[in-house]
């Protein structure tokens, strides 16, 4: 009797043991992207990784799950994701000295309810051809009735542009913002449409000779047989290298409010932000890491050094709403 009750104290107690030996992981990063990553993690904790991926829908879903969701961690793809995920109160609090060491405090929410991993720029691609570099140029210059007819990019509304216009808002407000957005409207070669890799050929076919898209794209372009041509076709400029530095997007992080297993959560988020997860993470995915020191991949190092906006990722977030009101009022897209 002694006996089965010890074993199934024992079957009891083992319970937990199990459980804490996982992490569960929705991401709209792309299972090849993170996938080395999580394997080393394992391999280095003994922690094992569950993921579900999915483009787009995984924020209704943890919404939509609530306190019975399997979610334990959401890896982002993009700024806006994370906004959305704390502003939906689905976030808990992120404490790690760790991470407070490894990541810049403007690239961490203040309230530590979000963490960057991986930076991005919004670039501005130039016509080799017709227009070549333009090093001095600014996302003012974009206004400017001299490129009128020559610049196309995806809708306004889109994350990475919606996070653009919300910098320039942070930095000239909103009726010089409105200003700016009516100047580049006009300037626009086509109504916005396709994605940033869309542009870029639109480029090299001659219909615009300007583009702007994240950084990350040119590198993906390269590596593809059909779209090669395309990126080679493009010079990318850093823009406002002569006084603020450039716009950056970032993918990240964040715990679940109601994550069975934070502490692993917060385990893997420390992991992936240290010197190993960085590089791998940024180099697959032709980014910048977070965390300063770490070596970049020799095609991103081969765009060369430049200055970066230092304005807080979460003080621009402010600005996101008034961002959409006023690409509505400007009639961007249409």
């Amino acid at each position: 009797m002694k006996k089965a009750l010890a074993l199934c104290l024992g079957l009891v107690t083992s319970m937990p043991a199990l459980a804490s030996d996982v992490v569960n992981i929705y991401s709209f990063r792309q299972p090849f992207l993170i996938q080395p990553i999580l394997d080393d993690f394992t391999k280095q904790t003994g922690i094992k990784t569950n993921v579900v991926f999915a483009k787009k829908g995984l924020i209704e879903r943890v919404k939509r799950e609530g306190k019975h969701s399997k979610a334990d961690l959401v890896l982002t793809s993009n700024f806006s994701a994370l906004i959305q995920l704390e502003d939906l109160k689905l976030t808990q609090t992120i404490k790690s000295d760790r991470i407070n060491t490894n990541v810049p405090a403007a690239f961490r929410d203040g309230d530590g309810q979000w963490v960057a991993l991986t930076k991005r720029v919004r670039n501005v691609y130039s016509s080799k051809e017709r227009l070549g570099a333009l090093p001095e140029l600014t996302y003012e210059d974009l206004a400017d009735p001299k490129y009128q007819g020559q610049i196309c990019t995806r809708s306004g509304k889109h994350p990475y542009n919606l996070g653009l216009v919300a910098s320039m808002i942070a930095h000239h407000g909103e009726e010089n913002t409105k200003s700016w957005l009516e100047g580049v409207k006009a300037n626009l070669a086509r109504k916005p449409q396709g994605n940033d890799r869309a542009q870029v050929k639109a480029v090299k076919e001659g219909l615009c000779n300007l583009a702007l898209g994240n950084s990350y794209y040119l590198g993906k372009m390269l590596e593809d047989d059909v779209q090669k041509a395309w990126a080679e076709s493009v010079s990318i400029n850093f823009p406002n290298q002569t006084n603020r530095g450039s716009h950056i997007n970032v993918s990240g992080a964040v715990i679940t409010k109601y994550a069975k297993n934070p502490k692993n959560a917060l385990k893997l988020i420390e992991y992936m932000t240290d010197n190993k997860a960085q590089n791998m993470y940024a180099s697959v995915n032709m980014e910048y890491p977070v965390k300063l020191g770490v070596e970049l991949s020799s095609l991103v190092a081969s765009w060369g050094s430049f200055k970066e906006d230092s304005l807080p990722l979460d003080e621009i977030s402010k600005y996101r709403p008034l961002a959409l009101k006023l690409i509505d009022e400007v009639k961007f897209d249409l």
